[in-house]
């Protein structure tokens, strides 16, 4: 059995190559501006259909970049496919015509060819071609007929006729009958061009000589080769009932709306039979070749002979049904007779349009040109007519439109500019409304998306920034935070900070402030002093990362704000060598003599510069008073001779800052018969002319600060005891050997010396002697001071780290320390004088009289304190 399949399968394929040899190569035709071709039924999988590539005109390469395909509707069978390779058309599964066409006629697939970059639309019809491979077949195996002896000669008994899938050549073409002395085959033709056979009685019968003939009919096709079925047909001769029912007419017409209810009435049918009694009741029913689907949706009343609808038609499916109805009486040798019936189907708008999104372009760019393409829409309503009309349409408000490409098939284009800020996605409203009574409409949303482009700047949440920062602040701590928005989106909207090049005073702007690129986050690289520098600004820079990159800049302004962290400093009188400040009083001085003038000045600003003067100690209280505001000593009485002539006084300089910081300084006040005719501390003396114009008070200031931070220097030096080789020197308390450090009491004073705002110290190159810096003075002969460094100092190696909290007060940041191999630059470590609280008036000649750093011959100095108030 399995041989014989598979040698009838091959026998059924060399059939198939044979009516292609015949028939020539499926040469493409056009009809009405398609392609149409034409190929047999039954071919296997791969066989050649057409050259699409070809006949299209389409660059074969491209045609997989270009996503050359087939589309069919979700579901669907795909017979025929593209080879993506060479662009041939060939069969993707066997093709059974009778399949895949229910009914007779011209079988055709229609296929959809679509292709992109750029966007085009083919249709193909494929003519598919029947081949022989149905036999005839009969309903019956074996046909029972009843004839009774009285039927006259020439009487007919129709047949039920074979049925044969195929079509045309193909199907019933005749029928012969085994050779018999009583009965011919006559073959009928309908008006179908069916054919049907009956048997023609040509000899009378005679029951009692036969009474039963066994005949073979075979049904034969027009195919090559020639296909074949037989029925047996037995022949009962019997008496009576020699009239047969007969039909009003042969074949009945009737037209039935598709939406017809089950019960509907069809038809009623009508046939006569002139015998009387049983003979004559006729009963109806299908004739046996009634296929099934026929039987599922109608019925016939055996009794009545009405027609009834039993099942839901569907024009879409079948528009036309044929019913074969016999009748045949209850008598013996009862004969049926047949009829047609032809139910019409009437269209009923009843399919909505069915809208399928074909291809899709999404997302699409939001710098897309008006007419880009979206998406491909076919558009189908099953009904026909004006009910399959369909006309397609979009909602209102949006910037698409619908554009008829070919029947049917629209594109979704593109009306105007998008803008992804202002509308990332549209849900386009497709609706579809073909043009019955009443109208059926289908809505279907495409979602569009539309992908970013950077074509937004960053914005900056302020236009310009104003930071406040105290003083001393700790280094590495965050001072503000700067924020910008990129309406962009993904990497268009990922933005990056920084800081953009300049200077500060000279330096790097990046060695003053960093900011973190990612959170926006600004930070002090150093302590900031406000007496150095009070504000600056900088330009910080925000850029996205898209292609090309876009970015924006914000202005930062930086204040920063004082803090009292500078202590009151004594410039009058000033102390000289550790030895307390001494003033002759006259004994005979009256109440409110002048004794002198105590003068001090605050490098910080406002209320924390803001001086004022106490007398802490004193011999006598009652004796003399001290201005809080200028600073004047005045006598308070006139000397009396208990009177010590001898007066320790102390004097407290306090700031007005919070916490109050505050400097002391000790006078010791010799009351004398008579003033000699040297100067005191508190004499006045005169400058020469270019060290009165260029010799500045912050100048002791500058000397001050530069001993400190020598002090300092040399404590390093002695607890790292690296390349110590002063150390003894050091450990008898910071002092040079005498041999090295003395005074210059005839020294003259500098007018270079005056000029300069810097105290450089440095060893001579190659010598390891300490050296000494002469200080001039401009006041009397006898007047002087030395800076003396040891022989290491200038080639101390130590490293200073940045404070990770804010300094005490009265400390400098470490940062701006020398570091190894520096000159020591004092002017640049000392804090200029806050000239917004200036003494008074009456403080000025004292303030002028001590600018100059001098020390007596005597000895005698100031004893300076400072601490916090």
């Amino acid at each position: 059995m399995g041989a014989g399949a598979g040698s009838g399968r091959g026998l059924l394929f060399l059939l198939s190559l044979l009516f292609l040899l015949l028939a020539g190569s499926p040469a493409p035709r056009p009809v009405s501006g398609h392609l149409r071709y034409a190929v047999p039924e039954e071919l296997e999988h791969g066989a050649f259909v057409a050259n699409l590539g070809e006949d299209l005109g389409l660059d074969v390469s491209t045609l997989s970049a270009r996503r050359f395909r087939i589309v069919s509707r979700a579901g669907a069978r795909q017979h025929l496919e593209v080879n993506l390779e060479n662009g041939i058309l060939f069969v993707n599964e066997r093709i059974d015509r009778e399949e895949v066409c229910e009914v007779g006629g011209t079988c055709l697939l229609y296929l959809q060819l679509l292709v992109e970059s750029p966007l085009e639309l083919y249709h193909v019809e494929v003519e598919v071609l029947d081949i022989n491979d149905h036999a005839p077949t009969f309903p019956w195996l074996e046909y029972v007929l009843e004839v009774a002896e009285s039927a006259v000669l020439g009487a007919r008994f129709p047949l039920e006729s074979a049925q044969d899938p195929d079509v045309g050549i193909n199907s019933v073409h005749t029928y012969r009958l085994s050779p018999n002395g009583f009965f011919s085959l006559e073959v009928q033709t309908r008006s179908d061009a069916s054919k049907f056979a009956e048997l023609v009685l040509e000899r009378a019968l005679d029951r009692e000589q036969q009474h039963a003939h066994r005949l073979l009919l075979t049904a034969l096709d027009g195919g090559v080769p020639e296909r074949s079925g037989t029925a047996h047909i037995l022949i009962t001769v019997l008496d009576a009932n020699d009239n047969v029912p007969a039909f009003d007419q042969p074949s009945y017409s009737v037209s039935l709306p598709e939406d017809a209810p089950a019960g509907t009435l069809v038809i009623q049918l009508n046939a006569t039979d002139l015998d009387e009694g049983p003979n004559g009741e006729i009963e109806y029913s299908f004739s046996g070749h009634a296929p099934p689907r026929v039987r599922e949706l109608f019925h016939v009343e055996p009794w009545s002979g009405q027609v009834l609808l039993k099942g839901p038609l569907d024009y879409e499916r079948a528009s036309l049904h044929e019913l074969y109805v016999q009748a045949k009486d209850r008598g013996p040798s009862a004969v049926a007779v047949h009829c047609r019936v032809l139910v019409h189907l009437l269209d009923v708008n009843d399919n909505a349009p069915e809208v399928t999104l074909t291809s899709v372009s999404t997302p699409v760019l939001e710098d897309a040109p008006p007419g880009t393409v979206i998406a491909v829409i076919s558009v189908l309503d099953r009904d026909s007519g004006d009910n399959g009309r369909v006309s397609c349409e979009v909602g209102p408000g949006i910037p698409f439109e619908l554009r008829s490409s070919f029947h049917n098939y629209y594109t979704l284009v593109t009306t105007q500019a998008l803008d992804r800020e202002v509308v990332p996605e549209y849900n386009v409203s497709i609706t579809a409304r073909d043009m019955g009574s009443p109208a059926l409409l289908t809505h279907s949303t495409l979602t569009v998306l539309v992908s970013d482009v950077n074509d937004n700047a960053p914005r900056f949440l302020q236009p310009s920034y104003s930071v406040y920062v105290m003083e001393n602040n700790a280094p590495g701590a965050s001072i503000c935070s700067v924020s910008a928005l990129d309406p962009d989106c993904q990497q268009n909207a990922y933005l990056s900070y920084s800081i953009a090049d300049g200077h500060i005073h000279g330096m790097p702007v990046g060695t003053y402030v960093s900011i973190n690129s990612d959170s926006g986050h600004m930070y002090a690289l150093r302590s900031l002093d406000y007496e150095q520098i009070r504000s600056f600004q900088i330009q910080v820079q925000a850029q996205d990362a898209g292609f090309p990159p876009l970015s924006a800049n914000v202005t930062v302004h930086i204040f920063v704000l004082d803090q009292n962290d500078n202590a009151p400093v004594i410039v009058s009188p000033m102390p000289c060598n550790g030895s307390v400040a001494t003033e002759l009083v006259p004994r005979s001085a009256r109440p409110g003599y002048l004794v002198g003038t105590v003068s001090a000045v605050d490098a910080d600003a406002g209320l924390n510069s803001r001086l004022s003067y106490q007398l802490l100690q004193a011999t006598d209280f009652t004796l003399f008073s001290l201005a809080p505001d200028t600073g004047e000593l005045r006598t308070l009485r006139s000397f009396l001779e208990q009177d010590a002539t001898r007066q320790q006084l102390v004097v407290q300089v306090r700031d007005g800052g919070q916490p109050a910081l505050s400097a002391t300084v000790s006078l010791l006040l010799s009351v004398v018969e008579t003033m000699p005719q040297t100067l005191s501390d508190f004499s006045e003396f005169s400058l020469p002319p270019e060290a009165s114009s260029s010799f500045p008070l912050t100048f002791y200031l500058l000397v001050s600060l530069g001993s400190i931070s020598f002090t300092f220097l040399l404590a390093i030096l002695i607890l790292t005891a690296i390349r110590c080789r002063g150390e003894q020197c050091s450990r008898q308390g910071g002092s040079c050997p005498l041999s090295r450090c003395h005074c210059c009491p005839g020294s003259r004073p500098s007018t270079d010396g005056l000029k300069t705002s810097n105290l450089m110290v440095q060893p001579p190159a190659g010598t390891t002697a300490a050296t000494c810096l002469d200080m001039p003075a401009g006041g009397p002969p006898g007047y002087c001071y030395k800076v003396c460094l040891g022989p290491e100092s200038a080639q101390s190696d130590f490293t200073f780290l940045k404070p990770c909290s804010p300094l005490r007060n009265n400390e400098k940041d470490p940062g701006k320390w020398p570091k190894p191999g520096q000159h020591l630059q004092v002017s640049k470590q000392i804090k200029q004088p806050n000239m917004d609280w200036l003494p008074p008036g009456t403080q000025r000649p004292a303030l002028k009289r001590y600018q100059i750093w001098h020390c007596r011959i005597r000895g005698s100095g100031w004893k300076r304190d400072v601490g916090m108030g």
